[in-house]
Order: structure tokens, then C-alpha cells, then sequence
């Protein structure tokens, strides 16, 4: 063979790869290598991306253990460290639908690993602080990673897993933040024994490490849809605006000393600052949130029973310990190991009901979880002190099963309704809809049952709900949890009613489209 005839084939041999290469493209045919490869790229992605969840999740529990030695320890008041719960919340709030955006804009996985190393520092600021204003800045910082951590992770997960493994990839991150709740406490106290409250804070330090390290080697990049790289910024000053008016008004009120006309400001405020952002979003050419995404009538539906569920889920939560320390009267010790049973069954259930929304569609597996919740309200809803330990698990079991169940379907429904180039924004929107459910909630049902229980006992509406004999508080109690369940019951038939107009409708369209062929 010639050296022109050697040379020919060559450049044949590289034209036939060239165009085997172009038609695999083309036709999304996938070699077993690359199959492996992205095999082991989606389970390393759920790892890093769980350490975040889980780190998050940890400190939702393990730092309002912490809050009395705290008190002790920096020599300050109740009123002002309950600002180290709440800057943190706030600044989730106020910021996640933002940074959800610039995911949309940017790259998802460079955005999550700024915001690990965000809250990796100042979780050391938080560990190393000496004053409690120090702690308050350095939490607020934190909060600030936090909402990276929780607008972007879900976004990612989704990327990486195919459609038909959503309900189990969002399953097991649901099961992995009710793996953090429920070792809060216990991690919390045994950090408490060992040493000062510091270590609750620099624990999270070698954690967030080793989830920089698995990001930041083996997620893949991110996949960037929107081509637009203009910002937004009116319409996040005046979302900003909202949600901070919006979420300081909500703590406010639970304050009885503090006049209630500023808090009307607040709302008021609120109200107007949202009307103006949907008038601003509405005129942009690159809109913040593009008001399109609600069009969707299943993400629509799926993000509004995510702010109910989580709204009551809140309100359970917040309820229990009064049950458990007041009316029964147990010791502190004891109740957390009772509302310790919920967050171990919803770890284990949520990954479950993701794969069965995987084989059998969301809609039904969220519906069940949703009824199981409300017959746990109704259980509850006839305790009384004479109630006994093994009552409650057969009121929590169900309760707890049904928010295993209902969170992962719940989650993919949203998320597979979401337009590709929105996951950003749709997974803050699922982030902000459970901040704003549990802010909501916990005012609505405390409400409720200071009002009825301060009513029953006849006291003064300024006299504090722990002052209440315990038939009264047991009255409070019947009351706030029927008003859950008839809650829970509406929405559950609002929802009944929309999925069977949608498959209606759905059927119908498909029967005009076969008779027009």
C-alpha cells in the first residue's frame, strides 16, 4: 500500500468515526462506558448534595437545644437570642428564589459549591463567636449559604437523575433531611455533654468539607439552559422587599407586647411590595420569575399543597411538645424521644413512596399521604391526659407515614412539571413554599390554640398558654387539631377535584384529536 493510499484510508477511518460520533449524538445512542460513567456521576451527586441536605437539616433541630446555654453563656436574654433561629430563616427566605434564578443563568454546581463553602465558614464564625451579635451576623451568613444549599440542590438532582428515577432521587433526599432532624437532638445533646454549644456549629465544618470535595470533583457540570444573562434587579429589590415585610411581620406577631399597627405596616407593606413585583415581572423581557411557570396547572397545584402541607406539618410539630410536656407531663428527656419517632419514619418512607411515584404516577401516592395525615389530626384530636404512650404512636405512625409519603411524589410532580430552563427557580419556589408554609403555620395554629385554651380557662388574653389548668389546655388541643383536619379536608377535596377536571379534560382533548385524524 501506498503512502497516498494510506493516507486516504486514514482520513476515511476518520470521516466514518466523525459520522458515527454526529449520528450517536443525533440519535442520543449512549455507549456502555459513558452509561457507567453517568451511572456514577448521578449516585456521587446525590452523596455531595446529601451532605449539604443533611448538614441543613441538622441545624434545624440542633441549634434550639442549644439556645438555653447559649443564653447562659453569652450573657444575653430569650427576646434576643431567638434572633439566631430567626436570622437565619430570614435569610433563607428573602434570597432563595433569587439565587434559584442565577442557577437558571449560571452553573448550578459552581453556585451550590460557593454556597457550601459559605456555610462551611461561617459555621466556623458561628463555632468561634464571643458575643451574641457575633453569632447573630455569623448565623445570618450561614442562612445565606443555606439557601444555596436548598434552592439548588433539588435543581441538580433532577438533572442528574433520569424521569423515571425522580420520585426515587428526591425520595432519598427527602429521607436524608429527615435523617438530619431526627439525629439533631441527639447529636445536639451528646455535643452539649462533651463540650459548649460551640461544637454544634464546628461540626458542620469537616462535613461541609468532604461535600466540597464530592462536588466539586464528580458532579457534572451543570446544564445551562437559559441563554439570557441579564438580571433581574427591580424585580428582586421589591420580591426582597415583600418577603422580608412579609416574614418579620410573621414574627412579629406572635409578640403580644409590640404595638399591632406595625405590624399591619409590615403586611401592608408586603402586600404592596408583591403587587409591584408582579406588575414588574410582568413587563420585563427577562423577568426574575417568569409568572409563566404557574401556567402549568400541575406545578400550580403541586407548589400550593406544598405550602399547606408544610404549613401543617408546622403546626403538628409546633402543638406536640405542649401534649407532651404540659398535658402529660413528661420530662423533657422523654418527650424528644417521642417526636423523634416521626422524622425516623419519614426517612425510610420517603424513599419508598419516591419509587412507587416513579411506577405509579404522584398524584395517587400523594393523595394517600394526604389522608393519612388527616387521620392522624383526627386521632389527636380526642387525646386527652389520660392518653397513653402507645395511643400517640398510633396517632404519630400515620401522621408520619403520610408526610413519607406525600413529600417525594409531591417533589416530583413540581419538579417534572417545571420547564427544563426554570429547575433553578422551580426548586427555590418548592424551598420557598416550605420556609413560608412553616412561618405561616406556626403563628395560625399557636393562634388557635392560646385563643381557645385562654377561653376555656377563662384568663386574661395577655396571661401566657403554660398558665392554663390542663383540661383547658386539652380543650385547646381538640380544637386546633379539628381545625387541621377540616384544613387538611378541603384541600385534600380542592385537589380531588382539579385531578379529575384535569384527567377530564385530558381525555376529552385526546378523543376530539382521534376524531379529527
Amino acid at each position: 500500500m501506498t503512502a497516498h493510499e494510506s493516507q486516504q484510508l486514514d482520513t476515511t477511518l476518520n470521516l466514518d468515526t466523525q459520522l458515527d460520533t454526529q449520528l450517536d449524538t443525533q440519535l442520543d445512542i449512549k455507549h456502555p462506558d459513558q452509561d457507567d460513567r453517568q451511572n456514577t456521576n448521578k449516585w456521587w451527586t446525590i452523596t455531595g448534595i446529601g451532605l449539604g441536605v443533611f448538614i441543613f437539616a441538622l441545624d434545624v433541630y440542633i441549634v434550639n437545644l442549644a439556645l438555653p446555654s447559649m443564653i447562659e453563656s453569652l450573657h444575653t436574654s430569650f427576646a434576643v437570642i431567638q434572633w439566631v433561629v430567626l436570622s437565619y430563616l430570614l435569610v433563607i427566605a428573602i434570597t432563595v428564589l433569587s439565587i434559584s434564578k442565577l442557577g437558571d443563568m449560571w452553573s448550578k454546581k459552581k453556585l451550590y459549591l460557593i454556597g457550601m463553602i459559605i456555610f462551611t465558614l461561617s459555621s466556623l464564625g458561628c463555632g468561634l463567636s464571643s458575643t451574641v451579635e457575633m453569632l447573630i451576623i455569623f448565623r445570618a451568613i450561614q442562612g445565606l449559604g443555606a439557601a444555596f444549599l436548598s434552592g439548588l440542590g433539588t435543581a441538580i438532582i433532577v438533572e442528574a437523575f433520569p424521569p423515571e428515577q425522580r420520585g426515587l432521587s428526591l425520595g432519598i433526599r427527602a429521607g436524608v433531611y429527615g435523617l438530619g432532624i431526627t439525629l439533631g437532638p441527639t447529636i445536639g445533646g451528646l455535643l452539649l455533654a462533651l463540650g459548649d454549644w460551640k461544637l454544634i456549629f464546628l461540626i458542620n465544618v469537616p462535613i461541609g468539607l468532604i461535600g466540597i470535595a464530592i462536588v466539586a470533583r464528580f458532579v457534572p457540570p451543570s446544564v445551562i439552559r437559559e441563554t439570557s444573562k441579564s438580571f433581574d434587579i427591580l424585580g428582586t429589590l421589591l420580591l426582597t422587599l415583600t418577603l422580608t415585610c412579609f416574614t418579620v411581620g410573621i414574627t412579629l406577631s406572635q409578640n403580644n407586647s409590640l404595638d399591632a399597627s406595625l405590624v399591619g405596616y409590615l403586611f401592608a407593606l408586603a402586600i404592596a411590595g408583591f403587587i409591584s413585583f408582579l406588575i414588574v415581572e410582568t413587563s420585563q423581557e427577562q423577568p426574575m420569575l417568569d409568572l409563566n411557570i404557574f401556567r402549568s396547572r400541575e406545578f400550580s397545584v403541586g407548589l400550593i399543597l406544598r405550602f399547606i402541607g408544610n404549613l401543617v406539618m408546622a403546626g403538628v410539630i409546633f402543638i406536640l411538645p405542649f401534649f407532651l410536656q404540659l398535658i402529660k407531663q413528661y420530662p423533657t428527656e422523654k418527650a424528644g424521644l417521642l417526636l423523634a419517632i416521626p422524622p425516623v419514619i419519614i426517612s425510610i418512607t420517603a424513599p419508598i413512596s419516591g419509587t412507587l411515584a416513579d411506577r405509579f404516577g404522584g398524584r395517587l401516592i400523594s393523595f394517600i399521604g394526604l389522608c393519612l395525615i388527616g387521620m392522624s389530626c383526627i386521632f389527636f384530636s380526642t387525646f386527652d391526659a389520660d392518653s397513653s404512650i402507645l395511643n400517640y404512636v398510633l396517632a404519630i405512625a400515620p401522621y408520619a407515614l403520610g408526610v413519607g409519603i406525600f413529600q417525594s411524589p409531591n417533589n416530583s410532580i413540581i419538579m417534572g412539571a417545571a420547564p427544563a430552563k426554570q429547575l433553578g427557580v422551580a426548586s427555590g419556589l418548592l424551598s420557598l413554599s416550605r420556609i413560608l408554609g412553616q412561618a405561616v403555620g406556626v403563628p395560625i395554629v399557636g393562634s388557635i390554640f392560646s385563643l381557645v385554651t385562654i377561653a376555656a380557662a377563662k384568663l386574661a388574653f395577655d396571661v401566657d398558654v403554660t398558665a392554663a389548668p390542663i383540661d383547658s389546655l386539652v380543650a385547646g388541643m381538640h380544637t386546633t387539631f379539628q381545625a387541621i383536619a377540616a384544613f387538611l379536608f378541603i384541600a385534600t377535596l380542592f385537589t380531588t377535584c382539579f385531578w379529575w377536571l384535569d384527567r377530564f379534560g385530558t381525555k376529552q382533548a385526546n378523543q376530539e384529536t382521534t376524531l379529527k385524524k
